[in-house]
């Protein structure tokens, strides 16, 4: 821990690596950690037709990997290792990690937010094949064909009115009887004549070889079960930041995202945070790398201060 860096970024997704960018061309010494693989979540998708500069889309995975050369041309380094806590020191920050401790005058937090897995047998081998956690993302790949997502609230049932434009149908399917979305998008969601809804249910297996061919499911009150013929299916059961190891460290919500002012500071000086991992993030690729232009540049202007 000889070494002290100008910024340690903790994350290698979108906003981890556009923070990167920036600094590293900024000439400040950068270390970006990640214990995954480069691009996060966005790694996952297996198109991304959104974003700008790829009119006919990009895969997940390519994105990711186009973002992290980028960065390293200008000289950002990286490990891989998990992130398990940082202290504050009289030098900088101390970010410990499963490979050592690392020193930074500046640290922009970009660990992002995993979707909860339903933890169904099928979900991971089929991941990127029918089984998505991003309807923006995945949603035009099934044009014409019947599909389903899980869950009941707000992302639940906003991405399924998206996937309406694509879908033929789209089957919401809810272990209670009743959504817990805001009114006004359950409002819309029974007038959509595309949208079917399965009370009471839950997901058991996602079935398929190569790809998503259906689901197995069973009703919690009769505890009868059947199979349902879908392309794809949508889950929105959740979200969950990785900042077990800041609690008590920053101001996290009930959720555990990080509460940050516009530039992306937290209530230390010092210590930035981007993407997902923060408080009223959007959850998509382009606004995650804005933010993380402007934490490395707020880190930038803190480090001239």
């Amino acid at each position: 821990m000889n070494k002290v860096w100008d910024v340690i970024i903790v994350g290698g997704g979108p906003a981890g690596l556009s923070a990167g960018l920036y600094t590293s061309r900024a000439k400040l010494s950068t270390l970006l950690i990640e214990k995954g693989i480069f691009g996060g979540q966005i790694a996952n998708a297996e198109r991304v037709e959104n974003y700008p500069g790829f009119p006919d889309g990009i895969s997940g995975f390519e994105l990711g990997q186009l973002m992290h050369q980028q960065a390293k041309k200008y000289g950002l380094e990286t490990v891989a290792a998990q992130v398990i806590g940082i202290e504050l020191a009289e030098r900088g920050k101390v970010v410990k990690t499963t490979d050592g401790k690392y020193l930074a005058k500046a640290v922009i937090l970009a660990g992002g937010a995993e979707p909860n897995r339903l933890g169904v047998p099928g979900e991971e081998k089929l991941l990127g094949k029918g089984v998505s956690y991003c309807a923006t993302c995945d949603g035009p790949l099934f044009k014409d064909r019947e599909v389903a997502v899980v869950g009941g609230g707000d992302s639940a049932v906003e991405e399924g009115i998206l996937l309406t434009r694509f879908a033929s149908k789209v089957i919401l399917i809810h272990r209670r009887n009743q959504l817990r979305a805001s009114r006004l998008l359950q409002e819309r969601a029974f007038a959509n004549k595309k949208f079917v809804f399965l009370w009471d249910t839950v997901v058991e297996e996602i079935l398929g070889d190569n790809k998503v061919s259906g689901l197995r499911v069973r009703n919690v009150k009769t505890e009868q079960g059947k199979n349902l013929e879908v392309s794809a299916v949508f889950i929105y059961v959740g979200l969950r930041p990785g900042t077990d190891y800041l609690s008590g460290l920053l101001s996290l919500d009930g959720e555990g995202h990080i509460t940050t002012n516009e530039v992306m500071e937290t209530g230390i000086a010092g210590i930035f945070a981007a993407g997902d991992i923060r408080k009223n993030s959007s959850r998509q690729v382009i606004t995650a790398a804005g933010d993380g232009a402007t934490a490395a540049l707020s880190a930038e202007k803190f480090l001239i201060e």
